[in-house]
């Protein structure tokens, strides 16, 4: 099911309640979520469920390399190590008191400084969940983080000054400025897990267990050590290490095809979990994916919205069906790093041309059905007044060929309909084609995205076809997913070089919002999944006053000028249209806001 993009979910809204929570929030192993409202008196105490995903994880230890960019790794990690602060309870954009790890966290005035208090939680061999085992994750980033997918300039742990433990269930963390407080414990918490001390504080999977973290040194091995072990796809169900998890499950089979099953963790500390296995199944194609549905083998997965035809066919066999309005942008990367079209990506003319000439409102009637969120900027229109005026009627690049050719023969090119462009007024003048680019450069592009969906393929030649009219030729080039991902995965801000960081354009898919939109990780220059090198100074700044202040025009003056600049080109997001086995309780309301679905909550009726 297709409810997670790279890793984390990054996003969340100024308005929302998560702040409340954050403040005074208090929720122990005996609170509810709202998805278990309805079991009592029909509940099956066991059962097996599938789920259906596009892509495998390649990557178990939950700080994966800077370099590994594959989403689908927080599938599989999610259930087994939780992160400490979960977004979204249900359908409610509060953060979710039953999934997070704590029970309590509470700001200091100046807002530079927080008390968590972690719930009285234990790991799966027994052994209590401490703040020695959020010391010890702090100290491991501290000394690695140049190496963690997750981490993103000025982030933790390098805002940290000092951490203290002054019990074995408290954590007192001094930043070295003040936050806004909802969008730290969603944003920044909501990337980090806590992890066993007692079980993987050692140097090589002979040696004992020490406090080798306490050291540069010994972090340093220690980090080393998981992660070598942490990248072993073919030991990811056998290796002891796996084994110590706080959460719901445990992972019980994983194989060489990225099918993988769970079975619950009998010392789970939260609510009774009665899905007692959870087999994870990969499909390479959605074709696939509803064939099995149509068989009956598959319990849950999602129905292609050009497939809607299949809707009343599969209630008849025994399936719900639900629409997911997922909070999330959709977009295409622009690699301003390549070596060979850097310099036009980096003409925002050229984005606007491009942009001019996506014709959004078809792809959602003709190719979505309707179902979808029309793609007019960075934030959904499901996010109600924090969408601007610009964005709600139809953003600053509505459908119009004209203005795309106009722009490019302004600006010194010989615009050439259903071939090829080329510049013909080198230079950095007005009229020119700017700088950077050569005589004779031409408009021509490879465009990749992941393969296995027969809407997205419709929408690439649909905007290869219309890109064409103002002569802009796109080479599309479809793999699966795990392949492109780690062609795009190897360019980063410290290292770009050209011959691994070749790509020009790619469309990854949606990118899912939490509570809190703010871009941060995608526009800001030093972002985690600025993943093509975007970088300005304006956009860095709206972002940073958005995310250490609370002030909602702020926001939405980041929000209009992202929407303008074009850091990425806007699509349209579908809308997720779930299938499940109407036996299944429990899987509604889904969660919009984080990027994990949970089988820890669904049950059987009897």
């Amino acid at each position: 099911m297709r409810k997670i993009r790279l890793a984390a979910a990054i996003l969340a809204a100024l308005t929302l309640t998560a702040g409340a929570a954050a403040c005074s929030g208090s929720s122990g192993s005996g609170s509810g979520s709202s998805n278990k409202g309805s079991t009592a008196g029909g509940v099956k105490h066991t059962g097996t469920v599938s789920l259906a995903w596009p892509a495998t994880p390649d990557f178990i230890f939950p700080f994966a390399p800077a370099t590994n960019t594959d989403g689908y790794n927080g599938n599989l990690t999610n259930e087994l190590w939780p992160v400490l602060t979960y977004s979204g309870d249900g359908g409610q954009s509060i953060v979710n008191p039953q999934e997070s790890l704590f029970s309590s966290i509470t700001w200091a005035p100046d807002d530079k400084s927080f008390t968590m208090v972690l719930k009285s939680w234990k790991w799966s061999d027994g052994q209590p969940i401490t703040s020695r085992d959020f010391t010890f994750v702090y100290n491991l980033l501290k000394y690695n983080w140049q190496n963690w997918v997750n981490y993103f300039q000025g982030g933790f742990p390098t805002d940290v000054t000092s951490v203290s433990a002054p019990n074995e269930h408290t954590v007192v963390v001094n930043l070295n400025q003040a936050y806004n407080p909802a969008y730290y414990v969603d944003t920044i918490l909501n990337e980090v897990p806590l992890l066993p001390q007692h079980a993987w504080d050692k140097e090589s999977a002979s040696g004992a267990v020490g406090n080798y973290d306490e050291t540069a040194a010994g972090a340093k091995a220690v980090y080393a050590f998981l992660q070598k072990q942490g990248g072993d796809m073919a030991t990811f169900a056998t290796n002891p290490l796996w084994k110590v998890v706080d959460g719901p499950y445990t992972l019980s089979q994983f194989q060489p095809n990225g099918t993988y099953t769970y079975t619950a963790n009998p010392n789970y500390s939260g609510n009774k979990v009665y899905m007692t296995k959870v087999v994870n199944e990969f499909y390479t194609t959605d074709v696939a994916e509803l064939d099995a549905l149509r068989a009956g083998v598959l319990d849950t997965g999602s129905l292609p919205l050009n497939d809607l035809q299949q809707a009343n066919l599969l209630k008849s066999e025994g399936y719900s069906i639900t629409a997911d309005d997922l909070n999330a942008f959709a977009s295409v990367y622009v690699n301003f790093w390549n070596p060979q079209v850097g310099a036009v990506f980096n003409q925002l003319y050229i984005r606007q041309a491009m942009e001019d000439l996506i014709n959004r409102p078809q792809i959602v009637s003709k190719i979505y059905s309707g179902d979808a969120d029309p793609g007019n900027g960075p934030v959904p229109l499901n996010f109600g007044s924090l969408v601007s005026p610009l964005e709600k009627s139809g953003g600053p690049y509505p459908y119009s060929p004209s203005t795309a050719i106009s722009l490019l023969k302004s600006h010194g090119w010989n615009v050439v309909p259903n071939g090829v462009t080329t510049c013909t007024s080198p230079g950095t003048g007005p009229a020119d084609c700017g700088a950077g680019i050569k005589a004779g450069q031409q408009l021509s592009f490879v465009y990749a995205y992941p393969s296995g969906v027969e809407s997205v393929n419709q929408m690439e030649a649909a905007i290869q076809s219309w890109e064409e009219q103002a002569g802009i030729k796109l080479t599309l080039k479809t793999a699966p997913f795990n392949s492109l991902i780690g062609t795009i995965g190897t360019c980063t801000q410290a290292s770009h070089p050209a011959s691994t960081c070749g790509w020009q354009l790619f469309n990854e898919g949606y990118q899912p919002y939490a509570l809190y939109p703010t871009g941060n990780q995608n526009f800001n220059t030093n972002g985690t999944y600025n993943l093509g090198g975007y970088s300005n100074p304006e956009m860095d700044t709206l972002i940073n006053d958005t995310d250490y202040g609370n002030n909602a025009a702020t926001f939405l003056q980041y929000e209009n000028y992202a929407a303008e600049q074009l850091p990425q080109l806007w699509l349209p997001d579908s809308d997720f249209i779930n299938v499940y086995k109407s036996d299944i309780g429990g899987f509604l309301p889904g969660n919009p806001f984080s990027e994990a679905i949970n089988p820890e909550d669904w049950y059987y009726s009897s």
